[in-house]
């Protein structure tokens, strides 16, 4: 296929379906925890990683990273050790990186086509680097869902329960929150940090609305992002539309079919 003939094509494809697994393992945690404004607030964060790239001219997967990781650790602290109200504390977070954001992009006049890359995604952006750190962050967490799996999971049905029976729950939602943090900033080029929330969120909740146990619905989100992703890319390069919106339209079609099935079936 003349798709395949393009190496950035190819990138964009592992990328992607790479993410998409990432994405939806995560995110079922999230939405179960009702956190799920926290990829949006994180989305907007790494910005500010990336204006910080840009500003000293280094490498912005690096710096978007690191930026992520230290929000959603400082996030996740103060919900936990602080008991501030999660959704007031992601806002003030979400509006101050941004403004950060638009001072430091401006101080370096780096208002260009690579920001608009980073704000909406680009299929031509993912680079052999990005591909890399995205399979290590994959190993990474995989690792941790194996060790912690069974621990995460009563931490987010109950983690009055989780904390009597003895397992670190301050420690695992910090490895956690970081992780999403993570997942976010190696994210924004391939589907935009203005997108982001949605391919983090869609599938699971698409998955959510068929009622099915917990593993069923995993198995699912995993296979309505991989979904999004494949039929977003193939629309992105032959109708030559921008790949994060593409990718986020196709996961909505998908929410609604699976909203109309799940309503007809009851």
């Amino acid at each position: 296929m003349e798709i395949f003939q393009y190496e950035f094509m190819i990138n964009a494809f592992i990328a992607g379906i790479s993410i998409a697994i990432l994405t939806s393992t995560l995110s079922l945690f999230v939405v179960v925890k009702r956190y799920a404004m926290l990829s949006d607030a994180l989305a907007h964060i790494s910005l500010l990683g990336v204006a910080i790239g840009f500003l000293f001219q280094i490498s912005t997967i690096f710096t978007t990273i690191i930026i992520s990781i230290i929000a959603s650790i400082m996030i996740e602290y103060l919900r936990s050790y602080k008991k501030l109200y999660s959704d007031s504390m992601l806002s003030i977070f979400l509006s101050s990186a941004l403004a950060f954001s638009v001072i430091i992009v401006s101080l370096s006049n780096s208002f260009n086509t690579s920001l608009f890359d980073y704000l909406f995604g680009s299929i031509v952006a993912i680079t052999h680097e990005d591909i890399l750190t995205i399979l290590i962050f994959f190993i990474l967490t995989l690792i941790f869902m194996i060790i912690y799996y069974k621990k995460l999971f009563l931490i987010c049905f109950n983690e009055e329960l989780a904390i009597s029976a003895g397992i670190n729950v301050r420690l695992i939602n910090l490895i956690f929150t970081a992780l999403i943090g993570a997942l976010v900033a190696i994210s924004i080029k391939i589907i935009g940090a203005l997108l982001i929330g949605a391919i983090m969120i869609i599938p699971v909740v698409s998955a959510l609305c068929l009622k099915k146990g917990f593993k069923i619905t995993w198995i699912l989100s995993t296979l309505f992002a991989i979904l999004g992703v494949v039929i977003g890319l193939f629309l992105s390069f032959y109708i030559s539309i921008p790949s994060g919106a593409t990718i986020v339209i196709v996961l909505l079609s998908i929410f609604i079919l699976t909203l109309i099935f799940s309503t007809r079936s009851r």
